[in-house]
């Protein structure tokens, strides 16, 4: 910028430059000088959105003209207004003044806090920018965002209605042409078809890993007995990845926020949500929101962490609400994340709509809808000494747990709570209870609570099940106690579509692991126990995304013990070890299983790919392994009476892939060939290499014995028997006559 355009637009604005100290001008935190941030090959060219420096500064006009001496009650006035919307920045709230009158202008420029770290400015900008709001440039988007949206229209009195703009639409508001011109048509440009990789003509799934500094995504090809790649980046992510609930969306994590990416193979950013550090994310069941997470620690270590999250617009990437407060405040319930915080801190309704959110506070459950973004009917659920909340998967449910209060006075309970009513739908009282966890099946029909009791004399515990019928009439519940009430309960897990589970109790280093329905041919109402499994290695259970299979893993000091089983024949399919395994993880269509080592091991980093039922696929080794996940698929569109319709005629369709399975079978066994061929010329063309040098040195050779020939063939060598006498020893012995 020139010097005479700086002069006219201080002219414009009303800026005596006598009264600028230019000393006083701080560069933003993060400048680099020019020299490009590790982030620069995350962000590349978009890293220019983040530059433009004056996102986070909005212009409010219609403000009471006044002069020097109500001029701080007005400046008071519009900070409490608007410290409410977001944090104003340290001296962030400027109004002109008249030069000539010495009366305020009538609009004011606040600048929001949270300083964008790695953005970059010049001195032109600085100067700009001074002319502007003469303040640093570098500030929250989002929050400045929210303060326009909410308080645009906003009546100070009668006579003063504000009105709100961002600073940076303040160069285009003030060009606008005298004369209409309709808008140009731009041509349109489809985007690419987030759900492509759900039509790959060989019905493969896709699986991310990170090993090092690389984050790579590969088909799962079976067939070629490998993994094909599709998309490798070093350095995409500063902690981890995570795919949405729907397989839609790859989140990865960086020092500026977040950032979501999609595709079937170039995987292109859709959108990148500010929040700086950003440590954890989670999203709504339907993919609509993203909640992001951010601790920072206190400088004094008596203080707890401050907590900040955001919660975003997955699609337009818009904040719609942040929260903020300390640990503690987020800290019940859950089993802890990050700085004591419980994780996810949000827990969202059951269903694609997302329509609820819910989180849990100390005597308080705070229940908001995302329409507004509130609290339901405006204030939250008081319930005395709640522990713990759980959404039904697919309703619109809300199970609680109460512990005893009073010293056992008060008994425990788990309580249903419809949403949005806040109708108590059913409650079950529970008495001298130690602990408590509920487990929703998949389909909501049935939610299982295990419940730990004190025996009699409070020096031990024993374990049983409330089991409630969600979808019955007046939603019976029924009490299981195992056949050894004692035995110590070590894992459940509902069966994913059914109406099973399978519990794994006992004394380690053999427990056993049962088998139960809710529904039976013989009980259609009552569970009943299918089968006990006696002394099983085994202390985690994976059922299948299909049901009917689980593998009964023992993982930790079972060192990778495997047992792949059908429930429907309850039978062993396979037994085999994973040595030092740490994650198993089923593919999203059950036919395929992935088990990891990761680096919590030193050894045999990487991962193993597994049929269904136990048969060892293929095995990838990679040096410090982090992560594997298979990317989810959204649920089917068919009925459950095509799906079964399907399944009766499914032989008339596997005769087609079973002739490609054939076919792929001969590529490989051709390809086997190929090589094996390849190895026994490449044998055979090295021994000529020594036979042939052989024969070059052999005149070398018979000059170093004098003429002798050394290379003489078998049957011109004469064998002759040679005997020779040698005295070992010689004894004397006397004998004497008798």
């Amino acid at each position: 910028m020139e010097v005479v355009d700086i002069d006219a637009r201080a002219a414009k604005l009303g800026i005596d430059w006598s009264q600028v100290n230019f000393d006083s001008i701080q560069l933003p935190p993060g400048e680099d000088f020019g020299i490009e941030s590790d982030d620069e090959a995350v962000y590349q060219d978009d890293q220019s959105e983040f530059d433009t420096g004056f996102g986070n500064i909005i212009v409010v006009d219609h403000l009471p003209v006044v002069p020097k001496e109500k001029f701080e009650k007005l400046e008071g006035v519009v900070k409490k207004i608007y410290n409410q919307l977001g944090v104003i920045k340290e001296n962030g709230l400027w109004m002109p003044v008249d030069p000539d009158t010495k009366m305020t202008l009538g609009y004011c420029f606040i600048e929001f806090n949270t300083p964008q770290k790695g953005a970059q400015t010049r001195l032109f900008l600085m100067v700009e920018y001074f002319l502007r709001v003469s303040l640093n440039v570098w500030g929250s988007l989002q929050e400045a965002q929210n303060a326009k949206e909410k308080s645009h229209g906003y009546k100070l009195d009668k006579s003063h209605i504000f009105a709100v703009n961002m600073f940076d639409d303040f160069d285009r508001l003030m060009n606008v042409k005298e004369e209409w011109e309709p808008p140009q048509a731009r041509p349109y440009v489809p985007g690419e078809n987030l759900q492509k990789w759900l039509t790959d003509e060989k019905a493969r799934d896709q699986l991310v890993i990170r090993s090092g500094p690389d984050t790579e995504v590969f088909w799962n090809d079976t067939r070629q007995k490998a993994p094909e790649p599709v998309h490798k980046r070093p350095y995409w992510t500063e902690s981890y990845v995570q795919w949405s609930p729907l397989g839609t969306y790859l989140v990865t994590l960086h020092k500026q926020g977040a950032a979501v990416w999609g595709g079937a193979d170039t995987f292109t950013r859709l959108m990148r949500y500010q929040h700086s550090m950003v440590k954890l994310v989670d999203f709504s069941p339907g993919e609509k929101y993203l909640v992001t997470y951010h601790s920072q620690e206190p400088s004094n270590p008596r203080d707890a962490s401050k907590v900040e999250i955001k919660v975003f617009d997955v699609r337009t990437g818009r904040m719609m609400r942040d929260f903020k407060g300390s640990a503690d405040e987020f800290s019940i319930g859950g089993p802890g994340g990050v700085a004591g915080a419980s994780w996810p801190v949000f827990r969202w309704a059951g269903g694609k709509d997302d329509k609820y959110f819910a989180k849990l506070s100390k005597n308080t459950i705070s229940v908001y809808e995302t329409e507004t973004f509130s609290l339901i009917d405006k204030k939250s659920m008081k319930v005395d000494n709640v522990v713990d909340i759980c959404w039904s998967p697919t309703d619109s449910i809300l199970s609680l747990f109460v512990p005893e209060q009073g010293g056992g006075n008060q008994p425990a309970k788990v309580a249903l709570v419809q949403i949005p009513s806040k109708v108590e739908l059913r409650q079950k009282n529970l008495f001298s209870v130690s602990d408590c966890k509920m487990y929703w099946q998949s389909s909501g029909e049935y939610l299982a609570v295990k419940v730990d009791r004190y025996t009699k004399t409070k020096k031990s515990t024993y374990s049983g099940f409330e089991l409630f019928r969600i979808k019955e009439r007046d939603i019976p519940i029924e009490v299981l106690e195992l056949d050894n009430k004692n035995d110590k309960i070590i894992a459940f897990a509902w069966e994913p579509k059914g109406h099973r589970f399978a519990v794994i109790h006992g004394d380690q280093p053999r427990p056993d692991v049962s088998f139960y329905s809710m529904k039976t041919a013989q009980n259609t109402g009552r569970v009943s126990k299918l089968a006990t499994l006696k002394a099983k290695q085994a202390n985690a259970l994976f059922w299948s995304p299909t049901g009917k299979y689980i593998i009964l893993a023992g993982l930790k000091g079972f060192n990778g013990q495997l047992e792949f089983f059908n429930v429907d024949e309850l039978e062993t399919m396979a037994t085999a070890e994973h040595f030092m395994a740490t994650d198993i993880e089923w593919d999203p269509t059950g036919r395929y299983v992935a088990t990891a080592v990761t680096s919590v091991h030193e050894m045999e980093n990487g991962f193993t790919i597994w049929s269904f039922n136990g048969i060892m696929l293929y095995r990838i080794l990679k040096d410090h392994f982090f992560q594997l996940a298979w990317r989810p698929r959204p649920p089917s569109f068919l009925t459950a009476e095509k799906e079964e319709e399907i399944a009766k005629t499914l032989k008339k369709y596997s005769k087609k892939y079973e002739a490609e399975d054939q076919d792929v079978s001969l590529l490989l066994s051709e390809q086997d060939r190929e090589k094996r061929k390849a190895l026994k010329e490449e044998w055979e063309k090295w021994v000529m290499q020594w036979k042939s040098l052989h024969e070059e040195e052999k005149l070398v050779r018979q000059n170093l014995r004098d003429g002798e020939v050394s290379d003489v063939e078998e049957d011109e060598y004469e064998a002759k028997e040679v005997e020779f006498e040698d005295l070992i020893d010689v004894t004397e012995e006397i004998v004497q006559e008798s």
